[in-house]
């Protein structure tokens, strides 16, 4: 599929808008603890992992090693987190069966192969280890506030991969879908900070979707954020998780 490539603007556009807040990961932290039961002496494999924000979070919520890699050399040179290894999903650069969990953050929709990178979970992972998915999924947006302002990228969102898509080409290399939640975040303390913060290149959906489609969206959202000024902005996104 690989929608996206992030050169330089898109890494700093990226960098720059696309962490949660501090304040709106404590239901994430829950939701991983549910399901990835590690803590100090174990390691987690954070594939995609962008500008690292992730990997630090789990590093300081568990003490666990994270190993991050990312193909993107303008995502890397952004890291967050140090040590972050230069690599590719379907083609990872470690060995066998050594990793307690892998979590893929929002990139799922940009994996070429997923079969491949199924494959590759297997051979890393210790038997019964899960695999983290966070995305939005086809047929699954109705919890991203984004898509009231530009419901015109809803027809990108439907090029991801849909949660039966990613169960099936996960199977064959023995992973079952074991949990489907939502998870809600505070994405921004309201949506003035959204608008006023918001770059197209950080988003895909907004990123794939013609000019006159984006200024239309931003319109709607610069209109609502002037009717509720104060109103945080809380999404929901899935997880996926396979085991």
């Amino acid at each position: 599929m690989a929608m996206m490539a992030y050169d330089e603007t898109s890494a700093e556009a990226f960098a720059a808008t696309r962490h949660v807040p501090a304040c709106g990961l404590a239901s994430w932290r829950a939701a991983v603890a549910r399901h990835l039961p590690v803590g100090p002496g174990d390691r987690v494999l954070d594939v995609g992992a962008g500008t690292g924000a992730w990997a630090a979070a789990f590093r300081a919520w568990y003490g666990v090693g994270v190993l991050a890699i990312e193909p993107a050399a303008a995502m890397r040179a952004r890291s967050a987190y140090p040590g972050m290894v230069a690599g590719r999903a379907e083609a990872l650069p470690l060995a066998a069966a050594g990793l307690d969990g892998a979590w893929l953050s929002t990139v799922v929709h940009h994996l070429s192969d997923l079969p491949a990178v199924a494959a590759e979970l297997r051979r890393v992972l210790r038997p019964g280890a899960p695999v983290l998915i966070r995305s939005v999924f086809a047929g699954r947006g109705g919890g991203v506030t984004l898509f009231r302002w530009f419901p015109e990228a809803l027809r990108v969102l439907e090029a991801y991969p849909s949660v039966a898509e990613v169960c099936a080409a996960f199977e064959p290399a023995g992973f079952a879908p074991v949990a489907l939640e939502p998870v809600p975040q505070v994405t921004a303390p309201s949506l003035a900070a959204a608008a006023d913060g918001l770059r197209r290149a950080a988003h895909t959906p907004l990123a794939l979707l013609d000019d006159a489609d984006y200024d239309r969206g931003m319109r709607r959202l610069r209109a609502a954020a002037r009717r509720t000024p104060d109103a945080p902005v809380v999404d929901a996104l899935d997880l996926l998780v396979l085991r």
